[in-house]
């Protein structure tokens, strides 16, 4: 469960049943509980991963684009800017 407006995860914890085998003395697994986590924090951007960001947005590439949009922008609009 993510609780909104935080970074704060809970959860059950997904273990195997409880079994006991034929010789053993006591039952193994089954240690059933929760936990809380905090998500990890967005890690900022190298320069070079700036770059790449910004000039990808002015070029308007986007997921999801068509595979000659993407080979056109990357021809006439990346190359030029990131030789800048």
């Amino acid at each position: 469960m993510l609780v909104s407006g935080s970074r704060l995860f809970t959860g059950l914890k997904r273990r195997p049943a409880q079994y006991k085998a034929s010789d053993a003395a006591f039952p193994t697994g089954g240690n059933r509980g929760g936990y809380i986590a905090w998500l990890p924090r967005q890690y900022p951007k190298t320069s070079q991963q700036r770059k790449v960001s910004d000039v990808a947005h002015a070029c308007g590439i986007k997921p999801g684009m068509k595979k000659a949009e993407l080979q056109k922008a990357m021809v006439d609009c990346v190359g030029p800017k990131m030789r800048k």
